[in-house]
């Protein structure tokens, strides 16, 4: 990823901008019934609004940032760089040569914004103490009319980290018919008690120290004592303990000179100090106490769950494409919380994905450590139209309609089974081939190990599914989200407690139960989750596979069983025979069966019905066991596929 230091790679040299918001007479109404007389919002932008105005993307800022999101205010100054110039800039993750950003300072603030610091137009003093209560609902409001100022009817997507993200949750809600998409990064639904106790000690070191006066200070010394202190609250937080570790451990710096003063006597010499130190006096430095005390306090008192009586409830009204992402070292809104975000999208039926960026900075990982992050936004963002009408090529991989061509999968011969019917040959066919024969069209699959996502494309295509993947892999979850599906970055084998029961209609494991822990736990799991499944592997009972271990005395390696032993992935080698007879002892149905011999003496096996001796790989559709096998219908849950069928 660019660090953004490369002129090539930048926005430039930009400034802020100041709108004055036109207000009805009565003002900017607030949640808590205080009224703004007058709003004033800074912003910046970067890139060009395209004719249909749909490229438009909005920042939502963080806690202690500004409207100064990218590029700089003077040529040449590292020291005026925008806060998250590594993502906004040409070829970034949020490419400016394609969309048109938006950032503005929030309400509430110092840097332009009206805040406590702004001058009263009824006093002609600063706000101060008689500053209003302000919401994470009413800083969205009050974007919203920045929005109409500018001329914005919709946006192509709405991005914010930390308290970013919850004012991004919130314009999804507040305004559904606004947002066409949304990524909420290490955010959450509400501040767990962890996180409002840092926030009560710094709003109490400010309010302790004698010089803020309750909010009135503006015209003598303001309370920089109390601010600093509150930022060293903070800012341990931002870091992870295994981050504090490397950086600092129990390095000392050099002992200052000795001092008779009591606070010198106590003051150490570790390097952790000296850090805290920097930071807070960066901080007293650009930041008001009022700001912080305000916008913590907006900050602590949302409360989705609360404000709408249930999560599930508060997300029924989103109509965007949400990616929620989590950052794994993150202590102050752990991935638990994100997680609770995505269960509940889905549970309200919406579309969500959801992926965990190894992030060993912590909390702050998402503003210096993004080279995963600028890849999985850059993905997720959607295609947008240029001035002449052709589709931006702006991304790495396949746009959504991209067509899967049939040299992009293996194709096999192969003799289908169906329980109901007789054996079928359907030779020149793909195990996708029949994997799409096994779906209908229109339903929601759940595609477990998707790898790359070449499967739910071509569901998708063919059989209008709409799907979405599990997967482990960063990468794959990359390249699932640039192929325009949902998907959860999940190990399968911890289970799948963040899909609802049902959800799906089928869930798949094309090529994947050969290589989980906990095979019978996660067949179970996909069959409480989906209706169906349908259950792809290599069959270790084929023939060459005796032949070999007979002969040789060695472990097989051929097409379907390509690895040396000591490197293979897959840690469960089984055949189709042990399959069935783990379907029996497990409650599973067997609804149909397909056999993909290797060659024409496999295919003459199957055919004889020595559906495990032919057998290269297999592919089995099951269910839960149901009572409706009754009246002479073969009984699948016992492994007979037919009476004349073998599975020697």
């Amino acid at each position: 990823m660019s660090s953004g230091k490369n002129a090539n790679c930048s926005v430039g040299v930009v400034q802020t901008q100041y709108a004055r918001i036109d207000l009805p007479p009565e003002g900017f109404r607030l949640e808590h019934g205080g009224v703004l007389p007058e709003l004033i919002i800074a912003y910046e932008t970067y890139g060009q609004l395209n004719h249909d105005c749909d490229n438009a993307i909005f920042i939502c800022p963080t806690l202690t940032s500004d409207a100064h999101a990218a590029g700089y205010h003077e040529a040449g100054n590292e020291k005026t760089r925008g806060w998250w110039d590594d993502m906004i800039g040409p070829g970034k993750g949020i490419d400016t040569r394609h969309y048109f950003v938006i950032c503005p300072n929030i309400l509430g603030g110092c840097k332009g914004t009206t805040g406590p610091s702004s001058i009263n137009p009824k006093t002609g003093k600063p706000y101060g103490s008689v500053f209003p209560r302000i919401t994470i609902g009413d800083m969205v409001a009050a974007h919203r009319l920045l929005l109409e100022h500018l001329g914005i009817p919709r946006l192509a997507a709405v991005i914010g980290g930390s308290l970013g993200g919850m004012q991004a949750l919130e314009f999804t809600i507040r305004y559904p018919d606004l947002v066409s998409r949304c990524v909420c990064i290490a955010a959450a639904s509400s501040l767990s008690a962890q996180a409002l106790a840092f926030d009560i000690v710094g709003r109490n070191a400010i309010m302790a120290d004698p010089n803020w006066k309750g909010g009135d200070y503006y015209e003598g010394q303001p309370p920089v004592a109390g601010l600093a202190q509150a930022r060293k609250i903070g800012h341990i937080t931002y870091l992870s303990p295994e981050m504090m570790a490397i950086k600092f451990g129990r390095l000392r710096r050099k002992t200052p000179a000795a001092s008779d003063s009591p606070s010198a006597r106590f003051r150490s010499t570790f390097e952790v100090e000296s850090y805290l130190e920097h930071q807070s006096e960066i901080f007293i430095q650009r930041f008001d106490a009022n700001s912080y005390l305000h916008i913590t306090m907006a900050m602590d008192e949302y409360d989705l769950e609360e404000k709408y009586g249930g999560l599930v409830k508060a997300f029924e009204p989103v109509r965007a494409k949400i990616l929620i992402v989590a950052l794994s070292a993150d202590w102050l809104f752990p991935p638990e919380q994100s997680m609770e975000l995505a269960n509940a999208l889905l549970t309200a039926g919406k579309q969500v994905s959801y992926c965990l960026l190894h992030a060993p900075h912590g909390h702050d990982a998402f503003l210096v450590d993004i080279e995963h992050l600028a890849e999985v936004i850059r993905a997720f963002l959607p295609w947008v139209q240029g001035e002449d009408s052709d589709l931006v090529p702006q991304k790495t991989g396949q746009p959504p309609q991209a067509s899967v061509t049939a040299s992009a999968v293996v194709r096999r011969d192969h003799i289908c089974r169906d329980t109901n019917a007789p054996a079928v040959e359907k030779k020149y066919q793909t195990e996708y081939d029949i994997i799409l024969e096994m779906i209908q069209p229109g339903s929601k699959v759940l595609d477990l190990g998707c790898g790359n996502g070449e499967l739910l494309t071509l569901l998708a295509e063919r059989r209008n599914v709409l799907g979405m993947g599990v997967d482990i892999d960063i990468q794959n979850v990359i390249t699932v989200i640039d192929r325009g599906h949902d998907i959860f970055q999940e190990d399968i084998d911890a289970g799948l407690a963040m899909i609802p029961d049902n959800t799906y209609d089928y869930a798949l494991l094309s090529e994947t139960l050969q290589v989980v822990r906990k095979p019978r736990f996660v067949l179970q799991e996909m069959l409480r989750v989906a209706k169906k499944g349908i259950v792809s592997f290599p069959n270790f009972g084929m023939w060459r596979h005796r032949l070999q271990l007979l002969c040789s005395g060695r472990m097989p390696k051929n097409q379907a069983l390509p690895f040396e032993w000591c490197d293979t992935p897959n840690i469960h080698l089984f055949t189709l025979r042990d399959f069935v007879d783990l379907c029996r002892r497990d409650g599973l149905e067997i609804l149909k069966i397909a056999c993909l011999p290797a060659d024409p003496f496999g295919r003459l096996l199957v055919r004889l019905g020595f559906c495990n001796l032919g057998a290269d790989r297999v592919l089995v559709k099951i269910a839960k066991r149901s009572n409706a096998m009754r009246n002479g219908a073969p009984d699948t849950a016992t492994g007979r596929l037919a009476p004349s069928t073998s599975t020697a």
